[in-house]
C-alpha cells in the first residue's frame, strides 16, 4: 500500500526588492500599499549594546534606529514579532545593492484598488513619486504600467 505524504505546512515568505535607497523605497511602497515601515529599533538597540552590529550598519530613519541596508514594510493587520519588530505576514523587504536597475523586472506587483478607482490611484501614486510608463487596453482588460521611484515596473488594474 502506498503511503500518502503528510501535507506540509505553508511556507512563510516575503518579497525582496533590490534598491539603491531602501528607506526611500520602503516609504514609497508603504504609502502606495497602505502598509507600515517596520520598526526594528528595539532589536537594533539590543544588537548595538551587545556589540553584535557596528554603528555604521545603522541609520536614523523616522526618528528611530534602522538597519542601513535593509528595511521592510508590512501589512498593518498582520502579526508582528514584538522582540524584533519583524512582521510575520505579508511583507516587502528592500535591500541595498550597489548597482542600478538595468533591465525589465522578471517579477512585479499588481495593485487592484477596486472597480472604477484606477485613474485616481494612478494619480495618487504619481504624487508619491511613481510615473506612468504606458496604458494597456486589451480584450482581457485594461491597466496602467507604472514605475516606482527607482524604475521598477508595477501595474495598476
Amino acid at each position: 500500500m502506498t503511503q500518502t505524504p503528510a501535507p506540509s505546512a505553508p511556507v512563510h515568505w516575503k518579497v525582496v526588492i533590490d534598491a539603491g535607497d531602501p528607506h526611500a523605497q520602503a516609504d514609497f511602497w508603504a504609502a502606495a500599499l497602505g502598509y507600515v515601515v517596520e520598526d526594528n529599533s528595539a532589536l537594533i538597540g539590543k544588537l548595538l549594546a551587545a556589540g553584535a552590529v557596528p554603528e555604521e550598519a545603522v541609520v536614523e530613519h523616522h526618528g528611530r534606529h534602522a538597519f542601513r541596508d535593509l528595511v521592510a514594510v508590512r501589512q498593518p493587520d498582520d502579526p508582528v514579532d514584538e522582540n524584533s519588530g519583524t512582521g510575520l505576514g505579508r511583507r516587502l523587504l528592500f535591500q541595498r545593492v550597489p548597482e542600478p536597475k538595468t533591465v525589465k523586472n522578471r517579477l512585479h506587483l499588481d495593485l487592484h484598488p477596486g472597480e472604477g478607482r484606477r485613474e485616481a490611484e494612478v494619480a495618487r501614486l504619481e504624487e508619491l513619486g511613481a510615473s506612468v510608463q504606458r496604458q494597456v487596453r486589451e480584450p482581457s482588460g485594461a491597466w496602467t504600467v507604472m514605475l516606482d521611484p527607482e524604475g521598477n515596473e508595477f501595474c495598476v488594474h
